[in-house]
């Protein structure tokens, strides 16, 4: 923004509340979750859903686990209204599900509304109207405060009314004082408690009263205020269900729908992956798989999260962003070679932990949650480009093809994938990793070519193994053997053989000791499990080629 610009803007006013609690508290139990994907989400679509996508969201939405779902504005399209009776006509609504309906406060669009919900169980009727001041000044041409809290009285006595005329659905009262975060606390009160005494909740029978963050003004820690506020001063609280909207202005929708929820708030409004108006509505996904990385069981399944994004983008004709917090094709990979490195090591260190304790608590570097768990595959964690490193490399190569490489092969292995990986100037796939392994490192026949080798155990001392081999350097057949104990020949990776330079360049150099990289029995052994896959069949296995 330009430094001119700044003068037309002001800060958000702070709340006074210097007694307030929520800072103390921690979330441990979840709220009531409501989906508004299809009237919030749907309507902020370049092309909505039609009747039979919107069926098969609201039948995706069951199978997630929400027990209130919004289904729409009924009153405002045919196909709105179309698509609700076809949820009450064709019985499509499951008995612990409670639909919503969305309508202003209007009088002929709130009985068009009960038109469309007759049949149904139980319905939540969300009644709203605009109470913020520059609502009061555009929006409704300067009208005072009264005119705009007999807007909500008007409307909730007519919902109680109309319940009379279906006596078959059980009809719960929602009430919006919409662009909340924007209205003075006392007059958001002022609407709230007189639509409380029109409805006359009772613990058993509660109310919702709903408090949105229509438009982000300020940050979470205020919004946290003005939640905590209304949850100590608004009437019969105890027969009053609050409950959060938050959108995403200021990209906060879930820290402010977190300190909300601590400050008080029993019940939450969002959509899968955050669809909605603007910058969209509040991730429900986000918060929920927040909550459960904390071990708080929050009803939702998102075990197969894949599946329920494959679903959404197909009916939304939107991309989860690949960065999408759980959701993001690339939220658990790591390019980082450091990253890497951490991952593989924390993976392998699990694997150990779990041998000796089952119920050990999740932690792997960089991992908040187990992708496991929410459908994901570590074959996805670690890709490989030229920022890679080591580690990773020598993942993918265990990992996806078996081969688990000794840890002092790992900076020649990986330096020569990344490189490359930044000579093609892309990612390599796991196929052209293993490939160019192959290439580099088992298929080789020049300078270095190892014939046939042999192990011979117990040839001194007790736990000394012995190796001896035929090999070939740039053609010339010569024997070799070493010796050591079983730990360190399975922990060696570099076999000393009198060579010439030659093996270098062509030179007449004096003989001399060089250093050359042997695979570890451990790798060998993991090779001759493989040998239809990578070999063709035993006859292959041997020799095993590997390069000065």
């Amino acid at each position: 923004m330009h430094p001119t610009s700044l003068s037309k803007y002001r800060p958000f006013p702070p709340i006074s509340l210097p007694d307030r609690t929520w800072p103390d508290r921690t979330l441990i139990r979840t709220p009531e979750w409501c989906s508004v994907d299809l009237r919030d989400g749907n309507q902020a679509l370049p092309q909505p859903m039609s009747i039979e996508e919107k069926l098969e969201f609201f039948d995706l939405l069951v199978r997630v686990g929400f027990k209130q779902i919004e289904v729409g504005f009924p009153s405002a399209a045919d196909t709105e209204f179309n698509f609700l009776r076809r949820l009450i006509d064709e019985n499509r609504i499951p008995d612990d599900v409670t639909i919503q309906v969305l309508v202003q406060t209007r009088e002929p669009l709130i009985r068009r509304t009960f038109e469309a919900i007759d049949g149904a169980k139980r319905v939540i009727v969300h009644i709203y109207n605009s109470t913020s001041p520059l609502q009061r000044r555009v929006t409704f041409g300067d009208a005072s405060r009264e005119s705009i809290k007999q807007i909500a009285i008007d409307g909730a006595t007519l919902v109680k009314e109309l319940v009379r005329t279906i006596p078959s659905t059980e009809v719960v009262l929602q009430y919006s004082p919409e662009s909340f975060s924007d209205t003075e606390l006392d007059f958001a009160l002022e609407c709230c408690n007189a639509v409380i005494d029109v409805w006359q909740p009772t613990p058993e029978a509660k109310m919702i009263i709903n408090l949105p963050d229509t438009v982000q003004w300020t940050t979470p820690n205020i919004h946290a205020d003005m939640i905590e506020w209304m949850c100590r001063n608004l009437a019969r609280r105890d027969s009053v269900i609050v409950s959060l909207h938050t959108h995403n202005d200021r990209g906060t929708g879930v820290a402010a729908t977190e300190l909300g929820l601590m400050a008080g708030a029993d019940r939450v409004e969002g959509t899968l992956f955050g669809n909605g108006e603007r910058t969209g509505n509040l991730d429900i996904v986000v918060v929920a798989l927040n909550m459960n990385s904390h071990g708080i069981a929050t009803g939702l399944d998102f075990s197969d999260l894949q599946s329920i994004r494959n679903v959404y983008e197909r009916v939304t004709r939107l991309i989860v962003p690949e960065r999408q917090p759980y959701a993001g094709e690339l939220v658990f990979t790591a390019f980082s070679g450091s990253h890497q490195d951490a991952i593989k090591k924390g993976l392998d260190r699990r694997t150990k932990e779990l041998s000796q304790d089952p119920n050990i608590a999740w932690g792997v570097p960089y991992l908040t949650i187990d992708p496991q768990d929410i459908g994901r595959s570590y074959e996805a964690i670690i890709r490989i480009n030229s920022q890679s490193g080591k580690g990773g490399v020598a993942y993918v190569l265990d990992r996806e093809h078996g081969f688990d490489l000794p840890k002092s092969m790992h900076p020649q292995v990986g330096k020569r994938i990344y490189d490359l990986a930044d000579e093609l100037g892309r990612e390599l796939s796991t196929d052209e990793i293993r490939d160019a392994f192959f290439n580099e490192f088992v298929n080789v026949a020049v300078p270095l070519d190892v014939s046939d080798y042999e192990l011979i155990h117990q040839t001194g001392e007790r736990g000394q193994v012995q190796c001896k081999a035929s090999i070939f350097i740039n053609g010339e057949k010569k024997r070799s053997k070493v010796s050591g104990t079983a730990r360190s020949m399975r922990l060696s990776t570099r076999w000393k053989v009198l060579v010439s330079k030659t093996t270098k360049s062509p030179t007449t150099a004096p003989t001399q000791s060089v250093v050359v990289p042997m695979p570890a029995l451990p790798l060998m052994s993991k090779f001759s499990t493989k040998t239809d896959a990578y070999f063709g069949g035993p006859a292959s296995i041997h020799p095993l080629k590997w390069p000065v």
